[in-house]
């Protein structure tokens, strides 16, 4: 097994004052420090969807398992078309891929997107901080730098306004409207169900706030076109295109920045059936009057615990959030269907009068478990309700 040679030194420097050295790996020919809020993400696998991610536009992320890299890149798993995230951190990286999928390493891909990464960090540690004090500001830091130095750049992230404090999702939306034809493939599909498929081939619209693929392959699979739009479509334009349902899609920020799609999907309500997927999730919310607050440092992971309790069961979900819905300010009508297992979060609600609904999970996971899937099933049967 090779690992990255320790060279191209750097840092990981965080707000509160802490430095981390290490050494960096995929584009590491820069100047400007890199800037992003740091967040930690649990998932033992799943490295090339989480960097495909346009959830984590603006974030640096950190993978809590130790060994990444080890299975390279392949093309086909890509979660969109580019990587989004502004860095990644990781305890151990390898250079040389063991799966004979891959096409390239995980620190060419990143060379490729512009983005660096950094190796040799205390994951354990940086991670205890991030939990006890919450998600901030960041900077990942080219070269050998003297303590004087440091502090100075310090002084400077210090300086850095908060993270999301304008609209991320204007950033990684669509800026033209498209029609998706992947379907997903055997791999992609539930585990010991069987996926509910429409024979009437419904038109789905899904509002693009930073949507992954397999979202749009979960459509394709169930037998549904697919439409994407930008997320600065208004009720009119979606309306337009007559369609049987409408998937408000994930996205990253505060999804306060993005108050004009809620004013769509408010206007979209009793019109057309909605299922909301995280951000869409927080703006089907905001859209009935709700608010939505950040969280200390959100859920980023495959292993998060969630009771459901139209279906009387727990899951196990893929997360990736840091807003979540305030349950004291949601209006009548709107029922709280699932639960957080470790802090209580709303995870899902429901306008039934509305034919809305919405999870602040990821059911298409990628990386994660499956046991989620049955949500598209059930948005497919509210969208032949509609045909």
């Amino acid at each position: 097994m090779k690992f990255l040679e320790k060279q191209n030194p750097g840092y990981l420097l965080l707000s509160n004052g802490s430095i981390f050295s290490g050494h960096l790996f995929g584009y590491t020919d820069f100047t400007e420090h890199r800037l992003g809020e740091v967040v930690f993400n649990t998932a033992m696998s799943g490295y090339q969807e989480i960097v495909t991610d346009p959830s984590y536009f603006g974030q640096i992320v950190t993978m809590t398992y130790p060994h990444i890299g080890n299975y390279g890149i392949n093309t086909k798993d890509h979660e969109s078309q580019k990587a989004y995230l502004s860095g990644l951190v990781v305890h151990e990286y390898s250079d040389v891929p063991s799966n004979w999928r891959a096409d390239t390493t995980l620190s060419e891909f990143l060379k490729s997107q512009k983005i660096v990464g950094i190796s040799g960090i205390d994951t354990r540690t940086l991670t205890r901080i991030i939990r006890d004090e919450g998600a901030m500001n960041a900077y990942i830091v080219s070269g050998k730098l003297s303590e004087k130095d440091l502090q100075k750049v310090l002084e400077k992230l210090k300086k850095e306004p908060a993270f999301g404090m304008d609209n991320l999702v204007a950033k990684v939306s669509c800026k033209e409207p498209y029609e998706w034809s992947e379907s997903a493939n055997s791999f992609n599909r539930s585990w010991n169900t069987k996926d509910s498929s429409s024979k009437k081939e419904p038109l789905v619209v899904v509002m693009d706030f930073g949507v992954k693929f397999n979202i749009l392959r979960q459509l394709k699979h169930r037998g549904c076109r697919v439409k994407v739009v930008p997320y600065s479509y208004s009720a009119e334009e979606i309306l337009a295109l007559r369609p049987e349902g409408v998937l408000l899609s994930n996205g990253p920020g505060d999804p306060e920045k993005v108050e004009l799609a809620a004013e769509t999907v408010a206007n979209l309500l009793g019109k057309v059936p909605v299922f909301g997927i995280c951000m869409g999730h927080q703006i089907l919310a905001r859209a009935i009057g709700a608010k939505t607050y950040k969280m200390k440092f959100g859920h980023h992971g495959a292993n998060q615990p969630v009771y459901d309790e139209e279906l009387r069961k727990v899951m196990i979900s893929s997360q990736n959030h840091g807003f979540a819905i305030d349950p004291k300010t949601l209006p009548v009508g709107a029922k709280v269907l699932q639960i957080n297992l470790n802090d209580q979060t709303v995870e899902g609600i429901e306008l039934e009068a509305k034919s809305a609904y919405s999870v602040q999970y990821h059911p298409e996971a990628c990386p994660g478990p499956r046991d989620s899937m049955v949500h598209f099933d059930k948005f497919i049967r509210l969208v032949e309700r509609n045909v």
